[in-house]
């Protein structure tokens, strides 16, 4: 299972929402972000209350973002998997519509047929002693089924429109979204079971020593009710803390469709 790079995604993300990369060097992004951009992301509403109440257009900032560890003490925003900043950018695509529909750009002036493709990005979170997030891009060719494991980097070269070309026409699907959606979720599913959840078993251990530790510091005052609800409540704190659960969730998708030659392409880089 392929996961897609944490640089890639970010480059991806604001690419996607017009703004544009100033810098994009080792793990450094340097962006300037849109007026949009900077109303979601970089919390100065009564900036833009005040611009916009007087007529004014706004000069929305730039931000710097470092995913290389090696240059973490250099000037930007140190951005990772379970950093705030980067939960909140999950936040923000959900506000902004899980779902997308578009269409290859093509200039060819003969009729091509665009063959239709489900893409799912998911992120998956491992909760215990450790914690972290991944995140999986996954594209199902709804004809044929096939799958491609890095999917929105791939997509990243290919020219995309909302709108379909001229004497372009889709393909039917012969697979339904629904049952595209539970092929991937499957597939994704299975990987996590044949990965080694050693951090599972060390969690777990973990859990059941600070239960044994409430325990023993609880033992003589079992008949108390205020410290029996006290114990119940810290069981249930130190549970959430360490019980090891893997949770996967949707970020967006699309339906893409794309020529019968990118496709193709789609296939060889799996």
């Amino acid at each position: 299972m392929t996961l897609v790079n944490l640089h890639d995604f970010l480059n991806d993300y604001f690419t996607s929402n017009h703004c544009e990369i100033l810098e994009n060097n080792n793990g450094k992004l340097h962006i300037q972000l849109t007026d949009k951009m900077d109303e979601l992301l970089m919390n100065r509403p009564f900036y833009w209350q005040y611009v916009k109440k007087l007529g004014y257009p706004g000069e929305p900032m730039k931000i710097s973002f470092i995913t290389n560890p090696n240059r973490r003490e250099e000037e930007g925003e140190w951005i990772h998997f379970g950093s705030p900043r980067l939960h909140q950018i999950f936040r923000a695509l959900q506000t902004q519509g899980k779902f997308t529909k578009l269409y290859e750009h093509v200039q060819s002036g003969q009729r091509t047929a665009l063959v239709p493709w489900l893409v799912t990005n998911l992120k998956i979170s491992y909760s215990g002693k450790q914690k972290k997030d991944e995140i999986v891009s996954i594209g199902l060719q709804l004809i044929n089924g096939a799958m491609n494991l890095n999917m929105m980097q791939d997509l990243d070269t290919i020219s995309l429109k909302p709108k379909i070309s001229d004497f372009s026409y889709t393909m039917t699907p012969i697979i339904r979204m629904k049952s595209g959606y539970q092929r991937i979720l499957n597939y994704v599913e299975q990987e996590l079971q044949n990965k080694d959840h050693i951090w599972a078993e060390e969690s777990w251990n973990h859990l059941q020593s600070e239960k044994k530790l409430l325990e023993h510091f609880y033992q003589d005052t079992t008949e108390d009710e205020e410290y029996e609800n006290r114990f119940e409540q810290e069981l249930k704190d130190i549970e959430s803390l360490y019980k090891p659960v893997i949770d996967i969730s949707v970020i967006n998708g699309g339906l893409f469709y794309l020529t019968q030659q990118t496709s193709n392409k789609l296939f060889l880089s799996r």
